[in-house]
């Protein structure tokens, strides 16, 4: 139990005041270096934020960029593939019309060697009837007829001479007329 003081009249006399501003200051001053420790902290922690977020912000822009540049290669990539499709193409024409060419005009030789081949016949077959050896006119004639050269002859004369096939059928015509005598 406490002990009051008291006055003469019995009533307690007020006490003396002992949380003046002295007694308080201590904690005020406690509260606020913990405040301004809170405060210190988290700026640090701010600025580390924002130098994090900085540094993954450029690691960031950097993978756009190299992402940027892969597209770009790829896009080149596939516009070359594109390209040689079309020279691929181009190509297999071009190696088509070569390759018809090429049976043309092998064609053309084989046609043309068998030309040659039934003028020289029809010329052996002039000179021996010329030198009226009629027995090499008639071997003449069997092998020319053999390998169809005689259809080889042009029945059209672009010189105004007589035609070859027409000179064939007069030479053959007068040495089997020769023959039968």
């Amino acid at each position: 139990m406490k002990f009051e003081k008291r006055d003469a009249a019995g009533i307690p006399a007020p006490q003396e005041e002992k949380t003046s501003q002295g007694g308080n200051k201590p904690v005020v001053v406690y509260i606020m270096i913990l405040f301004i420790a809170a405060f210190l902290l988290m700026a640090l922690s701010f600025f580390m934020h924002q130098r994090s977020n900085t540094e993954a912000l450029g690691e960031l822009e950097n993978s756009v960029s190299t992402m940027q540049e892969v597209q770009a290669t790829q896009e080149k990539i596939i516009d070359l593939q594109d390209k040689l499709a079309v020279a691929e193409e181009e190509l297999d024409r071009v190696n088509e019309k070569l390759e018809k060419a090429e049976q043309d005009y092998a064609a053309s030789e084989k046609s043309l060697q068998e030309e040659k081949d039934a003028l020289l016949a029809l010329y052996a077959l002039q000179q021996n009837y010329l030198n009226q050896d009629f027995d090499a006119c008639v071997q003449t004639i069997q092998e020319a007829e053999s390998a169809g050269l005689p259809a080889k002859l042009s029945a059209i004369s672009e010189t105004g001479l007589t035609a070859p096939a027409v000179r064939w059928q007069q030479l053959k015509s007068a040495v089997e007329a020769k023959a039968e005598k």
